[in-house]
């Protein structure tokens, strides 16, 4: 080798080796980075912290390495050995040079980085620019700008804003530390203490922003902020926010603020608070819950929803809620909650009202009640004990509750109150079931009230115990023979509210017990028939005989004498019934094809008609008597265990043959969205109709029993239909009692008399949705963690404040919607309490709707028309305005005992609803 060129070559080994050992020394870290080579240019970085920044848009010159100070390399023996490893990549990479020593100020991890455009390392000044979407990495602190430079003396890493060839700024620093977030327009952090100064930055803390002129971070992650404005609006120039000088934030805690002033639109408003605190909501806080101001006509001025929430942990809180008002009303409401993961969850609500209407010196114009309402909701994950379920909703208390205390639109149109608790098991491989229940019942208009505790049944599916395992060759009749079991207990009393635990209610306790024992087994015969016979037996035990007498000396009203009393005689009654029966069923199917020109390609008809027969021996005779009802002397046929919690047998032999038929219509059309070759549709014309009756060949008189009929259909997937109603073949006499006569005789081409009859009709429009895929999605995650956790308790408030202000809480992505539903009710029937025969006829309609006159205004009715009384229900009016991150809505109740105006102006976000501004009237018409 030529010695010139030996020289030369040592010569750039030994300048490799010279800024290697300055990269060792200068950097601590392993280099990670994306770079191209960048032009020339001049600046320099500030060592101070406070320093000012250098101009963004220009660039370091890069020195010359020749002028550099020549160092002496450290005397060593060996060549200087380069890995693969050991240089950097060409554009994104980490130097992992083996270190025999690390520097006490090396950091504790690597810093990980990359440019888009370049990065310029100026070895001797121990300094890194970098230019182009920069991005930067050390443990849980990542940076983000157009803009960056490090000084690894001072540890200080400095991000700015950039500007475009129209003077615009892009690549605003981000900053993302230990779950904090800052958007500023220059920022300076101390990669090594967290230490950091920030201008012009904004950053969210829960459901708030603050935004400041100047912020200084803390190494324990408290921030201090300089001309700040704190806001739950999202917008980077907010419609509202509270202007406070100093601040700090203490994270995860509290945002605490010195004297600020309200601002609206830029504007400052005269309301000013000395300080404020602000929560920042991570999971669950304990502290007060500020009532709102309201104004009862009947109970005065007042404040309601006021109270103090208390977290438990994990497994438990309790919401405590209270309300006064200044005529002496108050009303007390405790909600405590519990739950498990993947096991359970649910919660109670206790509410204890006093209401006082009117001077106590007037009694005629004095009002007062004393009312409870008391609430339990229990659900159990399915998968916590697989074959075991248990779960409640209990919903009792007095009458008067909802009077005085409930005024959401469901709640006031709803007359009717019930509860269950439920507990089953089934064994696994085994056809054994149990279940057991409590049950309520309560209607708060005719105060009845009914229970059933405690419940039980214990179920053996049909077993065959004469098929074998393994069936070889054609299989026996007997082979299909099945028996079973069913045993229920059932305790139960209906008694008026206000004979609650009182000796009344214990005198109506009934209490029974029925086991039943079916055999049956299908033989298929003709090919398309199937052949169904059958025996059962049902035993029933009562501990308690009601005996009903005429007593004609009775008043039962200021102008009637006569009525019916009760008694009742305690001790262990039996009753049985037996029955044999025997059936018939198959299928016909029936198509009509149109032309091929017509838009209806065909229309199928399928026709399932049944027909059996059975015996029934007169087992249960004397568990029957003849009550007389009326003066005139007639009776009727009625049991002494009338009001049993078991049912009852029934009444003589019968021996009767059954008729039922059921249909279903669909029809065949041509459409062009079906894909298929065919182009066709399927539409249910008619998803059942049907007629059932039965003769009794033993019986004396009234042989054949009425003629149930019904029908149901969903027309165009919009209108939902069903009917229902029973038709009576027999004359009645002037006082409406049945005559052994049947209609048709009279030359009347009528099947008989409608006894009883309903019509229900629903449907429901609106417009598209653009969000209702991500709506239904947001519903799943909420169902989904109902099981888990207390979100299912969340929900259940949330759906108690929408219901008391539908104005509130509007879909403004739907620009109108109306649900309509019809119903209608008739019956006729001897009521023996009554004297004779009582005809109901009931009919009403109820209307839900809202429309958006703008994106941002809605307007929405909530009502009902009864027919039967001439004027409209209950009804619920609203005006809604969409503000951005405030909402106004307008509630008002314009007729029946309670009317409502309100007027609120509220902020959106849940951490300032008590900012909310109300203005309400109420009126009760007692």
């Amino acid at each position: 080798m030529h010695l010139n060129y030996k020289n030369n070559y040592k010569k750039f080994l030994r300048r490799i080796y010279l800024t290697f050992a300055g990269i060792l020394i200068a950097i601590p870290f392993i280099i990670n980075a994306v770079a191209t080579p960048a032009p020339n240019a001049g600046g320099r970085f500030n060592k101070s912290f406070t320093d000012t920044v250098p101009k963004p848009d220009t660039k370091p010159v890069v020195p010359d390495t020749n002028k550099l100070p020549q160092k002496e390399a450290p005397v060593s023996t060996e060549e200087p050995k380069a890995t693969e490893e050991g240089f950097p990549d060409e554009n994104t990479g980490t130097d992992s040079l083996d270190l025999p020593k690390v520097s006490k100020d090396s950091l504790e991890a690597p810093i990980t980085y990359k440019a888009k455009d370049s990065i310029v390392l100026l070895v001797p000044d121990k300094r890194f620019y970098f230019y182009g979407t920069a991005n930067t990495k050390y443990q849980k602190t990542t940076l983000n700008a157009e803009r960056m430079t490090y000084n690894q003396a001072t540890g200080i890493m400095e991000a700015t804003t950039a500007t475009d060839t129209a003077g615009k700024p892009y690549g605003r620093p981000q900053l993302e530390d230990n779950g904090q977030a800052f958007d500023s327009d220059t920022l300076r952090v101390n990669i090594a203490t967290h230490r950091a100064k920030i201008i012009h930055t904004r950053s969210q803390y829960g459901e708030g922003f603050v935004l400041s002129e100047q912020t200084k971070r803390e190494p324990d992650n408290s921030i201090f902020g300089y001309k700040n404005g704190y806001t739950t609006c999202n917008l980077d120039t907010p419609h509202f926010q509270f202007r406070a000088n100093k601040i700090k934030v203490i994270p995860d805690k509290l945002v605490i603020s010195g004297p600020a002033n309200l601002e609206i639109e830029g504007v400052p408003t005269p309301l000013f608070i000395p300080f404020a605190i602000f929560p920042i909501t991570h999971g669950q806080q304990s502290g007060i819950l500020v009532p709102s101001y309201i104004v009862n006509a009947q109970k005065g001025m007042g404040l309601q929803n006021g109270g103090y929430y208390i977290g438990l942990g994990d497994n438990f809180d309790m919401t405590l809620r209270g309300e006064i008002y200044s005529y002496g009303s108050w009303q007390l409401m405790a909600s405590p909650t519990y739950r498990k993961r993947y096991h359970y969850n649910g919660g109670f609500t206790l509410s204890i009202a006093n209401t006082r209407f009117g001077d106590p010196a007037v009694k005629s114009e004095f009002t007062k009640s004393r009312d409870f309402r008391f609430t339990w909701n229990h659900s159990m994950d399915s998968k916590a004990r697989p074959g075991i379920t248990f779960g409640a909703n209990v919903n009792f208390g007095t009458a008067k509750f909802n009077t005085y205390n409930v005024f959401d639109y469901a709640s006031r149109v709803t007359n009717t109150l019930s509860s269950s608790i439920n507990f089953s098991k089934t064994w696994q491989g085994k056809p054994f079931n149990f279940t057991s229940s409590l049950s309520h019942s309560q209607n708060l208009t005719t105060r009845d009230v009914n229970i059933a505790f405690p419940s039980a049944t214990f179920t053996m599916n049909t077993i065959y115990p004469f098929q074998p395992k393994e069936v070889i060759g054609k299989a026996k009749w007997y082979h299909k023979l099945g028996i079973g079991y069913n045993g229920t207990l059932n305790n139960s009393v209906t008694f008026k509210d206000s004979v609650f635990g009182k000796s009344k209610m214990f005198d109506a306790l009934q209490s029974g017990v029925k086991h039943s024992l079916p055999i049956s087994f299908s033989i298929p015969v003709f090919k398309n028939f199937t052949l169904s016979p059958g025996v059962s037996y049902s035993e029933y035990w009562f501990t308690k005989k009601t005996i009903r007498t005429w007593n004609p000396g009775k008043r039962v009203s200021i102008d009637s004498l006569g009525g019916i009393d009760t008694t009742y005689e305690s001790g262990f009654y039996t009753a049985r019934q037996a029955s044999a029966s025997i059936s018939l069923s198959t299928a016909v199917y029936g198509m009509y094809q149109f032309s091929k020109t017509s838009k209806i390609k065909a229309i199928r008809h399928v026709m399932r008609p049944t027909i059996s027969m059975s015996y029934q021996p007169d087992l249960a005779k004397d568990a029957y008597y003849y009550l007389q009802y009326n003066r005139e002397g007639e009776t009727l046929r009625q049991s002494y265990f009338l009001s049993s919690s078991v049912g009852v047998p029934s009444d003589g032999r019968a021996g009767s043959i059954s008729f039922g038929l059921d249909n279903n219509l669909e029809m065949k059309v041509f459409s062009k969205k079906d894909t298929s070759a065919n182009h066709e549709k399927k539409i249910k014309l008619l998803d059942g109709f049907g007629i059932n009756t039965s003769y009794n060949l033993l019986a004396d008189s009234f042989k054949l029993a009425p003629f149930s009929i019904y029908a149901r259909t969903n027309l165009f997937d919009k209108l939902n239909i069903t009917a229902s109603g029973s038709i009576d073949p027999y004359e009645v006499n002037s006082r409406g009692r049945r005559l052994d006569n049947y209609v048709w005789n009279t030359g009347k081409l009528s099947l008989g008399r409608l006894t009883n009859a309903s019509i229900a009709m629903s449907t429901s429009f609106q417009s598209q949705d653009k969000k209702a895929k991500d709506k239904e999605q947001q519903i799943n995650n909420i169902e989904n963690e109902q099981s888990t956790d207390a979100a299912f308790q969340a929900q259940q408030r949330q759906l108690e404040q929408v219901r008391r202000n539908p104005g509130e809480y509007v879909d403004f992505d739907i620009p109108w919607k109306l649900d309509l539903s019809y119903s209608m009710t008739y019956s006729k029937q001897i009521l023996v309490d009554s004297g004779g025969v009582v005809n109901t006829f009931n009919q009403y309609l109820s209307f839900n709707g809202d429309f958006s006159l703008t994106p941002k205004w809605k307007i929405g009715v909530t009502s009902g028309y009864n027919f039967n009384e001439q004027k409209l229900a209950y009804t619920n009016m609203y005006i809604s305005r969409d503000l951005h991150c405030w909402q106004m809505s307008i509630n008002l109740v314009p007729i029946g005992t309670y009317r409502q105006f309100s007027i609120t102006i509220s902020p959106k976000s849940g951490i300032l609803r008590d900012l909310r501004i109300n203005r309400s009237r109420t009126f009760y018409d007692l």
